[in-house]
C-alpha cells in the first residue's frame, strides 16, 4: 500500500479517547484517521479489514529502547528491532544514545535518522546523550525528544555522575532531561563489598534500592532548583515511588517497565542472567508499590527499555554477563493480560502505552483514536491466549525473559500511517515509518 491509499476497519471494538468502548468502523486516508462511526457505508476504500471480535487501540509508543545501531548490530539493528515492534503493536519508539559512535552530536543524530528512514518499519525518534562535555550539542541538536543522562551503571563518556556537570546541564536550556537514576559511587562501593561472587542474584544487591533512590533524589533536587522538565526512566523501587508520591512537581514524569511490574528477584533462579538488567529486578513488595503508583498516576507511563544481548553474551558468568533484555514484542500482550486479570483496565493500558507518552514528549497527532490523528493503530485479540515462544520472536537476539508465559492481546494487525505493516503473522517489509516531531 502506498501512503495515499484508504483503509476501512469494520466492526472493531474501539477504545475511544475518553476510555469508552464502541463497536464501529474507522476510516483512514493519507496517513490520517478521517472518520469514526458505528457504521461507515459511504466509503469505497482501497482495503477493508473485518475486525469483528478484535479490539482497536492506538499504536504503542515505546519511549525507551536500545536498538543497537550503529556499532552493535550483532545484537539488533533498526530493521530487526522495528520488525519486532510491528509484531508487538509498537508503532513509534524513542531510542537511546549508547550506540557506537554515541549519539552525542548533530552528526551522529543525523546518521541515525538517515538509517531509520531507510530501515524502520515504524516511526522513530532519537535521544541526544549527555557526556558532561557536550553542552552546546545538547542545546542545539534537533529533532530529539530530549537529553539522556546516565547518572550511573554506565562506562565511558556517557557516565555523568559529578554534581558540577549535572548542574550545568540542568541549568541551561529547557529541553526535557531523561535520567537513568542510579548512584555510581554507591554502585562502585557495593561492587567492592560483593567482589568475587558469581551468583547473578547479587546484581540486585550491588545496584540496590538505595542506589536508585539517591540518584532520583539528586535529579529531583536539580529539577526543582531550575524548574527543569525531568523524566525518570525505568523507575524500579518502592522508595522512589513513595518519594514521587510526596514530592512530584507538575513538570516531572516517570515510567516503569513491564519487567519491574511483573518480574522480581525470584526470576534469577528460573532464568539466570536473562533476568539481569539495569536497574535490577527488585522484590515482590517493590512490584506491588510500583503497580499502585502506576494506578494512582504517580508513575505516568510504560516503557520497555528493550536492550537485547545475544544468548552467547548472556551465557557469560556474572559479572561479565551484560545487563538488558528485549521487550517490544511482549509489552502490549503482557499489559493486556494484566488487564484481563483485573490488575487494570484496557483503557488504562492505552493511556500508559500511548496517550500519556505522546503528551509527555509533545508528539503531535499520536496516542489516540480520533479524526485528524495519525493512523497508527493496532488490532488485538483479547480472547485468545498464546505462549511466548522463542522461535517466533523477531528480535535478533532471539529470546525473551517471558518465554513460556501464556498471554492474550497479541496483535493481529499493526498499522503505521494507514499502512498495514503486520497482518496475521506476516510482515509487510515495504512499509516505512516517519521521523517523529516534538513540540
Amino acid at each position: 500500500m502506498s501512503s495515499s491509499t484508504s483503509l476501512l476497519i469494520r466492526r472493531a471494538q474501539i477504545v475511544l479517547t475518553n476510555g469508552d468502548l464502541m463497536i464501529g468502523d474507522v476510516l483512514t486516508r493519507d496517513r490520517l484517521i478521517v472518520e469514526i462511526a458505528p457504521e461507515i457505508s459511504t466509503a469505497v476504500p482501497d482495503r477493508e479489514i473485518d475486525a469483528q471480535g478484535l479490539t482497536l487501540l492506538p499504536g504503542v509508543i515505546d519511549p525507551q529502547v536500545h536498538f543497537r545501531e550503529p556499532g552493535l548490530e550483532h545484537k539488533e539493528d533498526l530493521f530487526t528491532a522495528t520488525s519486532a515492534c510491528a509484531k508487538g503493536g509498537v508503532t513509534s519508539f524513542l531510542e537511546m544514545p549508547n550506540t557506537r559512535p554515541l549519539t552525542s552530536n548533530q552528526q551522529a543524530l543525523d546518521d541515525k535518522l538517515q538509517r531509520a528512514q531507510n530501515k524502520c518499519l515504524v516511526n522513530y525518534g532519537f535521544f541526544i546523550g549527555a557526556t558532561g562535555e557536550n553542552l552546546p550539542d545538547l542545546l542545539a541538536a534537533n529533532p530529539t525528544p530530549g537529553i539522556k543522562i546516565f547518572m550511573g551503571s554506565m562506562h565511558g563518556p556517557l557516565l555523568v555522575d559529578s554534581e558540577e556537570k549535572l548542574e550545568a546541564i540542568f541549568a541551561q536550556g529547557n529541553r526535557l532531561i531523561a535520567v537513568h537514576a542510579e548512584d555510581q559511587a554507591r554502585i562502585n562501593q557495593r561492587r567492592q563489598e560483593f567482589a568475587g561472587i558469581h551468583d547473578v542474584a547479587v546484581h540486585s544487591q550491588i545496584q540496590d534500592n538505595q542506589a536508585a533512590l539517591l540518584a532520583t533524589k539528586r535529579a529531583l533536587k536539580l529539577s526543582q532548583k531550575y524548574q527543569r522538565r525531568l523524566h525518570i526512566l525505568h523507575m524500579s523501587t518502592a522508595e522512589e515511588a513513595e518519594l514521587l508520591r510526596e514530592h512530584k512537581p507538575s513538570w516531572v514524569t516517570a515510567e516503569v517497565t513491564p519487567q519491574h511490574l511483573l518480574l522480581n528477584t525470584s526470576a534469577y533462579e528460573k532464568i539466570g542472567t536473562l533476568a539481569q538488567m539495569n536497574p535490577p529486578l527488585r522484590s515482590p513488595h517493590d512490584n506491588e508499590v510500583l503497580w499502585q503508583a502506576l494506578l494512582d498516576g504517580v508513575i505516568d507511563f510504560i516503557a520497555t527499555d528493550h536492550a537485547p544481548h545475544t544468548l552467547e553474551e548472556k551465557a557469560q558468568p556474572y559479572p561479565n554477563s551484560p545487563s538488558g533484555m528485549p521487550g517490544v514484542e511482549t509489552s502490549l500482550p503482557l499489559m493486556l493480560t494484566a488487564a484481563k486479570q483485573g490488575r487494570c483496565s484496557v483503557a488504562q493500558v492505552v493511556k500508559w502505552m500511548s496517550t500519556a507518552v505522546a503528551k509527555a514528549y509533545g508528539i503531535p497527532n499520536k496516542g489516540a483514536i480520533a479524526p485528524g490523528y495519525d493512523a497508527d493503530l493496532v488490532l488485538v485479540d483479547l480472547n485468545t491466549y498464546r505462549p511466548v515462544v522463542r522461535e517466533e520472536l523477531l528480535t535478533k537476539c532471539g529470546w525473551s525473559p517471558f518465554e513460556g508465559w501464556d498471554l492474550t492481546g497479541w496483535p493481529v494487525y499493526t498499522i503505521v500511517g494507514g499502512q498495514i505493516v503486520y497482518e496475521k503473522g506476516k510482515l509487510n517489509t515495504q512499509v516505512r515509518g516517519q521521523a517523529l516531531t516534538f513540540n
